[in-house]
């Protein structure tokens, strides 16, 4: 806790309401963070009251303030300008800070007798060049998508050397590459193909099908109707290809899509940039502690546009922006001209949101060692359960018995997505003389959360505040456990896992409704598979207390063996590997017996194992 917190909510108490700029500055006066306001004093007493809900980020950063300034500004805009400008000239360390440290990849079409046409990362061999492209993403997606195209081949085959030597691949059999390994088509022709799969790489589809729909009318006035047909099946071909990739969009002449993604501990932005009616480039930036996604997303745009040559025309976010016309307007005044910026809600625009979110979320995956679609699943969750973040740590609770005998419970947990199995526990329900689900569950998560709250309590498990709880069960389950966190001060969001009659993960319970996740499928499938988790997690324990009560009363059954020898045998031999491999002498000195009655306990083992 910052020691420093009575001190500045006194000063912030005599704070002007006017707009303005807020400097954070750490004990040694250096600024830690930079922020705008329209009232400065609520603004920064947001800060520091007695009762925060910060994101972690912030809750850091609070941590670390030794004192603040600020400077009062005429209007909103003015405050927005000149936080912009203070942050790229004191770079802060909690603010987002760019760093682009990009390489370049080139695009290479070699000089031989059948050209190739590859993604390259450096200039080596003898060839023609076209960049550099700072987007290794973009430039291998260009090279895929002209091969493909073009029916070019993309094999390791060297022509002419190998004509004849093998039989066609399967690209071949699937029409996306001409076969050039038959050796029946003329070098020629060949590389005239070629040339129009440049053209297409330097000035998009348009222009390439307007050339070809050219060339394709003079064949067919000369009567040379087969090489009419083979440009008419070209010019298919990139139709097929402007309609179905998202490479090439001739209405987006100069148009950048941003989008964000964030776990537990990171936050990522990325930017795909069309240029010329083309995806030009793609740039992803780690944008450090996640934070309120609508307020990083801005900050964001207004530090990455901080360069008039980087604008363009058209700007589409993933989710409107909080000062979505201030930051158009300080956009508009740094280019000199007209600037888009908009969010798009359906159609192509949404489409592309989406393209530049799954970047994000890739991206960061490689980062956090996580899948994109692990990370998608659970900011899919969070949005459905009406989450103010995603559920990174997930608990799940399943009750199994058999009547009143063998009555447990199991505890799994999920962090970003994944099964956590050293932080998993199984409960033996103590409390419980019948078999009643509700009350079991109540008891265990009563005994889950006493241990949280034991200022002793070390296991890993235990010690952690988890994100989300789920429950295997319906509302009813939902009603038992609420009071119990209630009374515990615990404040965890807590749903019930809905089953069908197949036993089929249905939907999600609230305390009073339904909320249905089919329509969700990312977010479906991690339900169910936290869902069929648990439920194996806690009936494999169930099954093997059964079976080891069972093997206990067993031995009860020979005459001279009560509870309390059995008690004391298991507790010496503790497996049943143990006691199978254990000799009547070693029987007879652990539980204090005898060795005949030994020797008869040694035979049940023997038989009944």
């Amino acid at each position: 806790m910052n020691e420093r917190l009575p001190y500045l909510r006194e000063k912030t108490s005599k704070l002007t309401v006017s707009p303005g700029v807020y400097r954070m500055r750490d004990k040694s006066g250096g600024i830690i963070y930079i922020g705008k306001a329209k009232n400065l004093r609520n603004r920064v007493t947001s800060y520091f009251r007695e009762n925060p809900d910060h994101t972690p980020k912030v809750a850091k950063m609070v941590s670390h303030v030794y004192d603040y300034d600020f400077i009062v500004t005429d209007s909103e805009y003015e405050a927005l300008v000149l936080e912009c400008s203070m942050i790229k000239q004191h770079m802060p360390k909690y603010n987002i800070l760019l760093k682009d440290d990009k390489g370049y990849s080139f695009i290479k079409i070699s000089h031989e007798e059948f050209p190739r046409i590859t993604a390259e990362m450096q200039k080596k061999g003898d060839g023609t060049f076209l960049g550099p492209y700072t987007s290794t993403f973009v430039t291998r997606q260009t090279v895929e998508e002209a091969n493909k195209v073009f029916s070019l081949p993309s094999c390791k085959r060297v022509f002419p050397r190998d004509f004849g030597k093998y039989r066609p691949c399967l690209n071949f059999h699937i029409k996306q590459c001409m076969g050039v390994c038959r050796g029946k088509i003329d070098a020629e022709e060949y590389r005239n193909i070629v040339r129009q799969a440049e053209d297409y790489i330097k000035n998009g589809s348009e222009a390439s099908v307007e050339t070809l729909t050219e060339q394709m009318n003079i064949a067919a006035e000369n009567l040379d109707f087969e090489l009419a047909a083979r440009l008419r099946d070209r010019i298919s071909a990139i139709k097929r290809a402007a309609d179905d990739q998202k490479i090439i969009h001739e209405d987006m002449k100069d148009t950048d899509i941003v989008a964000m993604a964030q776990n537990g501990e990171n936050s990522c932005a990325a930017v795909l940039m069309y240029r010329g009616g083309r995806l030009f480039d793609r740039v992803e930036y780690d944008l450090g502690a996640p934070d309120s996604e609508e307020n990083m997303l801005e900050d964001f745009v207004v530090q990455y546009y901080s360069d008039p040559t980087k604008i363009p025309r058209e700007i589409i976010v993933e989710e409107e922006l909080p000062n979505a016309e201030m930051v158009e307007r300080l956009l508009r005044e740094k280019c000199g001209r007209a600037v888009d910026l908009s969010s798009k809600k359906r159609g192509k625009g949404r489409e592309l949101i989406m393209m530049a979110k799954a970047n994000a979320e890739d991206s960061l995956a490689i980062k956090v060692g996580r899948s994109g679609k692990e990370i998608a699943a659970l900011e899919a969750l969070g949005k459905l359960l009406g989450l103010p973040e995603p559920p990174y740590y997930i608990e799940a609770y399943d009750i199994s018995n058999l009547g009143s005998s063998s009555m447990v419970a199991g505890m799994v947990v999920f962090e970003n997505g994944r099964p956590l199995k050293k932080a998993y526990k199984r409960f033996s329900i103590k409390e419980t003389a019948i078999q009643n689900d509700y009350a079991s569950m109540r008891e265990v998560l009563e005994r889950r959360f006493r241990h949280y709250q034991d200022d002793s309590e070390t296991d890993e498990g235990f010690s952690r505040m988890p994100d989300l709880i789920l429950l295997d069960g319906g509302k009813g389950q939902v009603n038992a456990v609420e009071p119990i966190l209630r009374e515990m001060g615990i404040t965890v969001p807590l749903f019930g896992m809905v089953k069908d009659n197949n036993h089929r993960t249905r939907a999600i319970a609230t305390s009073g409704a339904e909320i249905s996740i089919s329509g969700t499928k990312s977010a479906f499938m991690l339900v169910t598979r936290i869902q069929d988790e648990v439920h194996r997690f806690s009936i494999t324990y169930q099954r093997k207390k059964h079976g080891k009560q069972s093997y206990e009363m067993g031995i009860t059954s020979i005459k001279g063996i009560g509870e309390k020898k059995a008690l004391k045998l298991f507790t010496a031999f503790k497996t049943r590997d143990a006691l199978k491999k254990a000799s009547a002498e070693e029987i007879a000195k652990a539980v204090g017996i005898n060795i005949e009655l030994a020797e008869q306990v040694r035979e049940y083992v023997q038989n009944e194992i």
